[in-house]
């Protein structure tokens, strides 16, 4: 380079770049749609102008390098235990006494603790079950649009608000069927059954033409025995049928009342038109509404509520509901709900705002009825205020803006309606985060000190958060202090303590959180800008690419682009850079004050040029590789290149992402993928993959067989055969889905997907011909089966050599080797990522290990659960339990709990087998192996309490 980068980028001015940051901004609809935009095309020529011209006002680079000064953990928005385990243990035993009308609400809170674990499966299988078990009309409307809006069915071009594919438990028409019924959430949904046959009666029923004319509306002078007189006009009924409309109505015409011996009665002060009369009239003998127009059946349904005619006002109730069309009509018909109380309006009114959210916050008349107190309040009189309305809506504003007004009115709504002591808990720390946020330092402290006197532990670190920005920094210190020797201890005890501290004191608590929860991000970040600031950039990059290595995020990519743009290495600054667009296009870097895009801009000036053959290449060497962020960084470049595959590269994208477990930009990328579709089959695939990956794996199959009968293609049937093994339990399926596979590999590919199809050794070898790395993983299971231990081991070693990213490589490799290599493998597994915990089984003859006359499956993954094993075998199983554990307090898995009950039963400790069962029941409730311990172990509690007894 001629000349240094930094003095460029410093001789470079903003005009766009330097405007707050406002990510998600309620008040506007064109960012909204804009986060799908494909290619950005008007803003990268806006930065390109803007680069070109250098006529602009700040510096790039106004804060200069990152201090550590400027940088802090946030306070997470949800609740969070500091005993996790027996948090999810309580769960299940709730939901297992539980009355079936308390379902929902259990449901909704394991949701809410699941939010800790950032699980987008267990959340979504949390409001499935809420939606499934909810009792009121209410609450089945809440959760299915809360569902929907998790899989961001908005986002897909073409997808109609009232439209639910099908599913049951999304169907806005089966949201609104009274009644309890979990297990018709596998029947067939209404919105597509053949609409019923509508009855008529004896009498006749007038058409819509007919019902026109106000004289079919009247009953004859023949039939009628009494007449109501309205102004000049006379509209003659039956007595007794106007009588069975109400009580009222029943006192006046058979009663003490002189009205119960007139044949002629005034009606005109009674609010009514003649119309609606005759309406009146025509529903004492019919019983319908729905042959009258719109304002008739308003009318009725008025008159209805003031002589407590139910019968009417259901009907009337019903029939409006099928008017909803749209937020214009919503908006309109859900003034005349309130105001009659009709309960079945309201609910369809508002599923129709909630459907189209957050688009209808935009909407003044839906905004006010929705945050405002006075809104809250009418919504209740008709049973439509709710915590779980108030929950989803306030979720959905904090990902839109924390900082909002919006998001403050609805978290306030959310605290009055709070009536479980963790719903008050939940409330009250929102706030005092989204306070927090906004700066105002002494309304957060408050908020904190609600939800900590609820029983929220966690909110104390809030507390201590708004004393230190308030400038109590020994109080914060105190209080982030008596946590740590009140509680045990975990990871982010010590992480918020090291903040009111320094020197020494501060880099012990940093380590110490590190070593208790190797999850946390900013002891990394702190400890890499520390290096930085001691002009130790390698050893800062390094630093913050260990938890790159395990847990990507936008902040630590930030971060070390930060680092490498400092050390003028520009092109793996770029990478980082685009990866971290890749994960959101809407970040603004350098405290927020430069978009992404810009500087992508300007970093292209200064590597090398790539056309797309030379991207094609890169992509190749970077997947072979298993460079994740690296191939991250080569799609995001082509997207703009290639236009005719950019369906193609978004699909690959989001498979990269999946890769790097980051599941929400994965599913934008797939939507993208589907909307940018060019032909009918493309898009089932696409489709396809969004049903499999939100758990719809039937639906998917469907898709893909649809897809397959327009044009065969290798994405088909690799979905075919993904969700057929899947969805069928049956082990002759096994045979069909080699088969699917083996129609894949014919069709055409670019070869970076079809190396994962092979389970031969031939095959294996045919992928490593295309660069397929991690055919080497099974060539090494093909020597394994083979009895070639030596020559699997080799191979898992080629692929350590090769891969980048290799944590997994170093956990398979030790599978082929003795005991203290296998050791060393996977001490630098979890060394390289402490989140590994994937299952590898030792079975005798009959597939399980005995132990102590216990049947035990063995699932056991990252060194934490190996080590335990090889504790267990030299019989120090209260070793093998504190190994355990230390894995199990930042990462609860499944597996990991079943092993540790396991060990806790094999030692004769009811109680902690009991829990640590409950707990991973929480987590899969039909978890064989967990049923069989957990019922043998409450079977033998049952027998110590009765012989005690």
């Amino acid at each position: 380079m001629q000349h240094n980068f930094l003095t460029t980028m410093r001789s470079l001015k903003l005009v766009d770049g330097c405007k707050p940051t406002q990510v998600y901004a309620l008040n506007s609809q064109q960012a909204a749609c804009e986060k799908l935009s494909p290619d950005r095309t008007a803003r990268a020529n806006n930065i390109r102008s803007t680069v070109q011209n250098s006529s602009l006002v700040e510096s790039l680079l106004p804060c200069g390098l990152p201090s550590t000064d400027l940088i802090e953990p946030p306070i997470d928005p949800h609740l969070k235990s500091v005993d996790f385990v027996e948090s999810l243990a309580a769960i299940h035993r709730l939901l297992r006494d539980s009355s079936p009308s308390d379902k929902a609400g259990l449901y909704l809170y394991q949701y809410s603790v699941f939010r800790a674990l950032a699980d987008p499966k267990l959340l979504r299988r949390s409001l499935r079950a809420a939606r499934q078990h909810a009792v009121s009309i209410h609450d089945k409307l809440v959760a299915a649009t809360w569902l929907r809006f998790e899989r961001r069915e908005d986002e897909l071009d073409g997808a109609a608000a009232s439209e639910c594919g099908g599913r049951m438990l999304e169907c806005p028409a089966a949201a609104l069927l009274p009644g309890y019924d979990p297990d018709s959430a596998y029947d067939p949904c209404p919105c597509r059954q053949p609409p019923a046959a509508m009855a008529t009666d004896d009498v006749g029923c007038a058409t819509d033409d007919e019902c026109s004319n106000d004289e079919e509306c009247s009953t004859s002078a023949d039939e009628g025995d009494v007449t109501f007189c309205i102004g000049d006009e006379e509209v003659v009924c039956i007595r007794h049928n106007i009588a069975m409309l109400s009580r009222p109505f029943q006192t006046m015409l058979y009663g003490c009342f002189t009205e119960s011996r007139r044949k002629k009665i005034n009606f005109t002060q009674n609010g009514i038109s003649v119309k609606a009369m005759r309406a009146v009239a025509k529903f004492s003998r019919t019983g319908r509404v729905d042959m009258f127009r719109p304002n008739i059946v308003l009318e009725l349904l008025s008159f209805a509520n003031r002589f407590c005619c139910e019968e009417m006002k259901s009907a009337c109730d019903r029939h409006l509901v099928s008017l909803v069309d749209s937020i214009d009509d919503a908006v309109i018909l859900i003034e005349y709900g309130l105001e009659e109380r009709a309960h079945l309006l309201v609910a369809s009114c508002l599923q129709v705002f909630l459907r189209d959210i957050p688009r209808s916050f935009h909407q003044p008349d839906v905004r006010g009825l929705l945050c405002s107190a006075e809104g809250r309040e009418r919504l209740a009189l008709v049973g439509h205020a709710s915590f779980m309305l108030y929950y989803f809506l306030s979720q959905v504003a904090m990902e839109e803006d924390m900082r909002s007004n919006t998001t403050v009115m609805l978290l306030e709504r959310l605290g009055e309606c709070a009536a479980e002591g963790w719903q008050k808990q939940l409330a009250a720390h929102q706030l005092g985060c989204i306070m927090l946020g906004r700066k105002e330092y002494k309304d957060a402290q408050r908020w904190f000190e609600v939800a900590a006197e609820a029983g929220h532990v966690y909110s104390l670190a809030g507390v201590a958060r708004a004393k230190y920005k308030r400038g109590h920094k020994y109080s914060a210190y105190k209080q982030t202090n008596s946590l740590i020797s009140e509680y045990k201890p975990v990871g982010w005890m010590y992480q918020e303590r090291s903040l009111y501290c320094i020197g020494k004191e501060k880099m012990i608590d940093l380590a110490t959180a590190t070593q208790m929860d190797p999850t946390l991000s900013y002891p990394y970040k702190y400890r890499a800008i520390v290096m930085m600031e001691e002009n130790k950039v390698g050893a800062a990059i390094v630093e913050i690419s260990k938890i790159l290595g395990f847990k990507v995020s936008t902040d630590c990519l930030e971060l070390r682009a930060w680092f490498l743009l400092a050390n003028e290495d520009y092109e793996h600054a770029l990478r980082d850079i685009r990866a971290m667009m890749t994960l959101d296009p809407d970040y603004m870097m350098f405290h927020g004050k430069v978009h992404g895009d810009q500087l992508v801009e300007i970093l292209r000036q200064h590597v090398q040029h790539w056309d797309l053959s030379d991207c094609w290449m890169q992509l190749y060497d970077r997947w072979s590789s298993v460079d994740d962020i690296g191939s991250l960084a080569v799609v995001h470049q082509m997207l703009p290149l290639d236009e005719s595959r950019r369906s193609v590269m978004r699909f690959r994208q989001s498979l990269l992402l999946l890769r790097l477990n980051c599941q929400k930009a994965a599913m934008r990328s797939l939507r993208l993928a589907r909307n940018l579709s060019p032909s009918e089959h493309e898009r089932l695939v696409y489709e396809g993959w969004i049903l499999y990956d939100t758990g719809h794996r039937e639906e998917a199959l469907s898709k893909a067989e649809e897809s397959i009968s327009i044009e065969r293609s290798f994405e088909a049937f690799f979905l075919k055969a993904y969700a057929l093994a899947d969805t069928s339990l049956d082990p002759s399926s096994s045979s069909t889905v080699i088969e699917l596979l083996k129609e894949a590999l014919t069709c055409q590919s670019d070869g970076l997907r079809k190396g994962q199809l092979d389970d031969a050794k031939t095959c294996y070898q045919s992928a490593l011909d295309i660069r397929h790395t991690r055919a080497h993983q099974g060539l090494a299971r093909v020597h394994h089966l083979k009895n070639q231990r030596k020559a699997a081991y080799d191979e898992m070693t080629k692929l350590i050599e090769k891969a980048r990213n290799n944590a997994s490589a170093y956990e398979k490799r030790s599978e082929y080797c003795d005991r203290d290599m296998a050791k060393n493998d996977l001490s630098m597994a979890t060394q390289l990522d402490p989140l590994r915990t994937y299952p590898y089984r030792y079975r005798a003859a009959d597939g399980v290990v005995l132990v102590n006359k216990i049947k035990v499956t063995w699932l056991v993954g990252c060194f934490h659960t190996w080590y335990g094993k090889v504790l267990m075998d030299d019989h120090k199983e209260a070793e093998a339990i504190a190994e355990l554990t230390k894995a199990i307090a930042f990462k609860p898995d499944l597996q990991l709990l079943h092993l540790r009950a396991a060990f806790h039963d094999s030692m004769g400790n009811a109680a902690a087998t009991l829990r640590d069962c409950e707990a991973a029941l929480c987590l899969d409730p039909n978890h064989v192996d967990t049923l069989e311990l957990y019922n043998k172990a409450c079977d033998r509690k049952d027998q110590h309490e009765s012989q005690q007894e």
